[in-house]
């Protein structure tokens, strides 16, 4: 995801810099891939212990500076989406590059091999708890906001229980939608995903990439294409109703504000692990 502002946060005792530097809940970084100037992948080994629920995300980061004051270091810890299904030995992450954000700046520069710290307490609303059943559902993304799909598309139950997905994804260059573009790829052509999900059901698939700078094939932003209902003639929908569509939101704060009126313009009532409804938003982060 991109550079996020916590939810929650674990206080963690601070490492004295004049000792061997050892990480906390340290994991190994086995790839990283740039996607463009602005955007990154990779992918770390997963704790044994850790379980999560595919849209879940976990809080990572690396040790600060150290305080030249106290000579001590704490971790600088962000939440992020894990971008892998809950099956996946590894655990995959997708960012934004933050030229002067105290954890992107330093991010962006792993390498396999290199250590990150990764607490392993998921948390998160995009989870399949959170909604009642339906028909149809709605994945609306912006930017690094695709990450948490990017896990529940791999995951069996998002089609077992709905019959149809449709995943959105707006970015501003056609660049930015690369990540998005080659997973959705994978989905429908890798043998073992298509044995694992059943390939009636990723017939079950729509992806609706759009651009708001860059020409594509495409432009607009999603709010402005359902307000003006561009998006159902394009799909062949009618629209959108809470007794048939459920929807996840992961987004700029605006996207996510947007989204939320548009869905309860239509009836839909927003829901939480503790009261499932009719969609959910993941206020952890905006980006």
């Amino acid at each position: 995801m991109t550079e996020h502002s916590p939810v929650t946060q674990d206080t963690a005792a601070p490492i004295n810099a004049t000792a061997t530097p050892v990480l906390p809940d340290a994991q190994t970084v086995t790839s990283v891939t740039h996607w463009t100037d602005r955007l990154f992948s990779f992918r770390v080994t997963r704790p044994a212990s850790l379980r999560f629920r595919s849209g879940e995300f976990v809080m990572i980061g690396l040790m600060g500076d150290v305080n030249p004051k106290t000579g001590k270091q704490k971790p600088l810890l962000r939440a992020y989406s894990i971008a892998s299904p809950s099956w996946d030995e590894e655990l995959e992450f997708y960012s934004i590059k933050v030229q002067d954000g105290p954890l992107t700046s330093k991010l962006q520069h792993i390498k396999p091999g290199d250590q990150i710290i990764l607490r392993p307490k998921p948390v998160g609303t995009l989870v399949h708890d959170a909604l009642l059943p339906g028909k149809r559902l709605w994945f609306f993304a912006t930017g690094t906001g695709f990450a948490p799909f990017a896990s529940l598309l791999r995951d069996p139950q998002t089609f077992e229980d709905y019959e149809q997905v449709i995943i959105t994804h707006t970015v501003r260059d056609v660049a930015e939608l690369e990540y998005g573009r080659k997973l959705i790829e994978e989905i429908r052509s890798d043998e073992m995903l298509g044995e694992l999900l059943g390939e009636e059901n990723l017939a079950k698939l729509t992806y609706y990439p759009t651009t708001t700078r860059e020409q594509s094939p495409k432009m607009g932003r999603i709010t402005d294409l359902l307000t003006d209902g561009t998006v159902f003639a394009d799909l062949g929908i009618d629209g959108i109703s809470p007794e048939t569509d459920r929807a996840m939101v992961c987004g700029s704060l605006g996207l996510n504000t947007d989204i939320k009126a548009i869905l309860e313009g239509y009836g839909l009532e927003e829901g939480a692990n503790s009261e499932p409804k009719h969609y959910v938003v993941e206020k952890a982060f905006v980006g």
